[in-house]
């Protein structure tokens, strides 16, 4: 599996499993594909099926890593480390290999609560990478002046037609690693005349066209599937390479498949 490094020198795998509406029988078979990286969250209510899906492939805790991420309602200093345990029981581990802050608080000083008790399980190592999810660099930011620890991970929706550039090299300037949630836009993306062409030109999936956008972006994907011949498609996108020249046509498409979620705003249907 191929790795990148994060900043604190720890060495994460370059593509993950993402769990959102996954059930075990996804996990499991993703792990028999080869994935090592999976990606959770207390929201999704399907902690327990990682462990579950490790005794089905007798996958050992130190062969994955295993990343969550706590909920709105779990911010702040106590409810974080609330949040954390119950994470840990769930999951069937004592440490994360990643845990993050699933989306900002509108209160900064309540980001900031949670963060630090963040650090207090990370010194304790507990947690291996602290992670924010659905900051934009102004959330962030306020993260970066005060904390103790720096994240090292970000998750962002990006994709095709959505690469939110400003908060890509906010994120790049600081050595804070992007994931891609929702790389392949749920889908919305699969009828685009530009991606099309750029897939029958190397050869390759629209779905691997995007995965392989995201890793020359320096953007590490967490990708869905529901069949093991997809998931180990996935692997594939290490096999070949888009020319510079195709990757500026697909950073400078028009706003294409967005999800609708921000994090200041209502969600769009």
């Amino acid at each position: 599996m191929k790795t990148l490094t994060l900043n604190s020198g720890l060495k994460f795998p370059a593509i993950g499993f993402g769990t959102y509406k996954a059930d075990v029988d996804s996990i499991t078979l993703a792990m028999k594909a080869g994935f090592e990286y999976f990606d959770t969250a207390s929201f999704y209510g399907n902690e327990e099926a990682i462990p579950t899906a490790m005794k089905a492939t007798g996958t050992q805790r130190e062969k994955i890593f295993i990343a969550s991420k706590l909920w709105k309602d779990e911010a702040g200093y106590e409810n974080a480390k609330a949040a954390f345990t119950r994470t840990l029981e769930r999951l069937e581990t004592d440490y994360l290999d990643a845990y993050f802050i699933h989306w900002p608080n509108m209160d900064p000083e309540i980001n900031l609560e949670t963060w630090r008790a963040l650090e207090e399980l990370y010194s304790k190592g507990k947690i291996k990478a602290l992670g924010v999810s659905n900051f934009l660099p102004y959330h962030a930011d306020i993260i970066l002046k005060n904390c103790k620890v720096v994240p090292a991970l970000a998750q962002l929706e990006f994709h095709p037609g959505h690469t939110q550039t400003f908060a890509l090299n906010f994120y790049r300037e600081h050595k804070i690693l992007l994931q891609a949630w929702s790389p392949l836009a749920r889908g919305r993306i699969f009828s685009d005349e530009l991606l099309i062409s750029l897939a029958k030109k190397y050869n390759v999936s629209l779905a691997q066209i995007c995965i392989r956008f995201c890793i020359q972006e320096g953007v590490m994907p967490l990708v869905k599937a529901s069949s093991i011949e997809k998931m180990r498609e996935n692997f594939a996108c290490f096999d070949f390479e888009i020319d510079p020249e195709d990757i500026s046509r697909i950073e400078n498409m028009p706003p294409l498949g967005w999800g609708g979620e921000h994090p200041d705003r209502t969600r769009l249907k």
